[in-house]
């Protein structure tokens, strides 16, 4: 089943809408810390020193468009940093996981850290990678407030990165330039992750003790820095929030030549863009136009909605690239050749996470599954009794999310490093008449015990004891797991490390964390060999 990736891009949006953020009141002590470009004064409240808006590369506007992110320039005196900074250009899309505390710009290379305000020795650094296609989102979110790490003896850090044509776009002028191309957005990431192990200490953290963890996109992210050859030596552990690892969900394209699916290449599609804006060549002169263009324009109208569905027809956005340096492989390749980064790793997925698919018959849904259809039919729709879109739904969920994340899961245990898997199913209290599995992105807000900052038909303001409990459970896991590299500790339900070949994670379920064999196996076994 072909899928397309305006169709991965348009769907992946998150059905919530982000409250305003309000800045941190100030307390009498305004803490200053000294980092690598210069002084920076915070705020402090509730017992964490909160900073905001710290430029990590220069603005990669004018001619730094489409370069990779340059150093900030040294500034005199105390900087304030008490507000974010402008999360990266993009048009905000109702309904989704896009930002709406800051006016998007191209001056948006920023990250803001949390920390406790007694810290003694060095503490365990986690940084956050956010979600939104790669085409929306940003790190101002109420939602991804690093305060309850901070307030667990962790320096908290997110940051962030550019997104859609800013992002990736790979003009034939451009591989004539930089010695690193395309890849913009990963750059950011890569270039942040540097900032923090130059400058963590200067907050009390540990730069020899960083997790990276990300969702969706941020989650695919993460699953590109554990497969990158430039990533190594900037993280420790790594956890993945429904971020795939099969090349099928947003599959990366190659730089020069077509793609399997006879899709253009990363140039091809920067060249066709150029000209549907009037454009002409692939010259100097043609880059210099670009660079040109106002902000806008670039982008275009792409974002996360159903007009990005017309844009792709045309050819003209190209998403993540195999470029030969950041990305040498898909990261699913990297993983089967036993070629990632050996650390630690959690992996997982929500229960009824995301999937797409592009049958209009049961019939096309089972075709793929060949001599195995009738076993298919009877682990996806047993009573004979789903349409055609929810059948599809869970068909394509566990491809393009449950599945990869067992064999990402086990990749990494066959590599000899502790990897342990999740399936987030708990749905919200409130939410239980609607929703008969957890979705995607829903599990993000227990993570960050921030269920009060997000509403939408898929979440609700009103939170549950047993909501709240759910949420303490699941942070404390992840806080363990950037401690130690190991999700286990006192008063938690034990989790067993993932084996080669293995089915074991831990579920959780409305009545708690259970480590069970994964309740989708048959699933999961059936739909692996349509992976290959």
């Amino acid at each position: 089943m072909k899928l397309r990736v305006a169709t991965v891009l348009a769907a992946i949006a998150v059905a919530f809408i982000v409250i305003p953020s309000c800045i941190a009141s100030t307390a009498p002590t305004a803490p200053v810390v000294q980092v690598a470009s210069g002084r920076i004064r915070g705020v402090q409240h509730d017992g964490v020193d909160i900073f905001k808006g710290i430029p990590f590369a220069a603005p990669p506007a004018g001619r730094l468009r489409w370069r990779p992110p340059q150093p900030v320039k040294p500034w005199a005196g105390v900087r304030p940093a008490i507000r974010f900074g402008h999360d990266c250009m993009q048009i905000l899309s109702p309904g989704d996981a896009t930002p709406r505390s800051t006016r998007p710009s191209e001056d948006c290379l920023y990250l803001n850290v949390w920390a406790p305000v007694s810290r003694h020795g060095k503490l365990p650094v986690i940084v956050w990678i956010y979600g939104g296609g790669f085409v929306n989102g940003g790190s101002s979110s109420p939602v991804f407030d690093g305060a309850v790490f901070a307030h667990q003896g962790l320096v908290f850090v997110s940051f962030n990165y550019r997104l859609g044509r800013f992002g990736f776009f790979a003009f034939p002028a451009l591989v004539h330039q930089d010695t690193l191309v395309g890849n913009y957005a990963f750059m950011d990431q890569i270039a942040a992750l540097r900032w923090v192990r130059k400058n963590i200490a200067a907050f009390g953290g540990d730069p020899d003790n960083v997790t990276i963890f990300g969702e969706s996109a941020g989650g695919m992210s993460v699953n590109v820095l554990l497969t990158s050859p430039l990533a190594r030596g900037l993280f420790e552990r790594a956890i993945v929030e429904s971020g795939g690892g099969r090349n099928n969900l947003m599959p990366t394209v190659p730089l020069d030549r077509p793609g399997p699916g006879d899709e253009p290449s990363a140039e091809q599609s920067a060249t066709a863009f150029a000209r549907s804006m009037g454009i002409t060549g692939d010259d100097a002169a043609a880059l210099a136009a670009l660079r040109t263009l106002p902000a806008g324009k670039i982008v275009d109208g792409l974002n996360m909605s159903t007009s990005l569905q017309q844009i792709h027809q045309q050819r003209i956005f190209s998403g993540p690239i195999v470029d030969g340096k950041l990305v040498v492989q898909p990261p699913e390749q990297v993983f089967k050749e036993g070629g990632q980064v050996k650390v630690p790793v959690i992996i997982g997925t929500t229960s009824d996470d995301l999937g797409f698919f592009d049958a209009r018959t049961i019939a096309e849904l089972f075709a793929p599954f060949a001599a195995h259809a009738a076993q298919a039919r009877a682990a996806f729709d047993p009573d004979n009794s789903r349409s055609v879109q929810q059948v599809g739904w869970r068909i394509a969920g566990v491809r393009d999310m449950l599945e990869p994340a067992r064999f990402v899961a086990r990749r990494v245990a066959a590599e000899g490093q502790p990897a342990w898997e999740y399936r987030f199913s708990y749905v919200q209290t409130t939410m239980r008449k609607t929703l008969h599995g957890a979705p995607h992105f829903s599990e993000v807000p227990f993570v960050f015990e921030s269920l009060r900052q997000v509403t939408g038909s898929e979440f609700s303001k009103d939170v549950s004891d047993g909501d709240r409990a759910m949420a303490r459970t699941i942070n404390a896991y992840w806080v363990n797991f950037a401690r130690t590299g190991n999700p286990n500790g006192p008063g938690l339900p034990q989790w067993p490390a993932m084996t080669p070949g293995g089915d074991q994670l831990m579920n959780f379920t409305m009545q708690g964390p259970r480590a069970e064999i994964d309740p989708v196996k048959k699933q999961l076994d059936l739909v692996e060999p349509l992976q290959r």
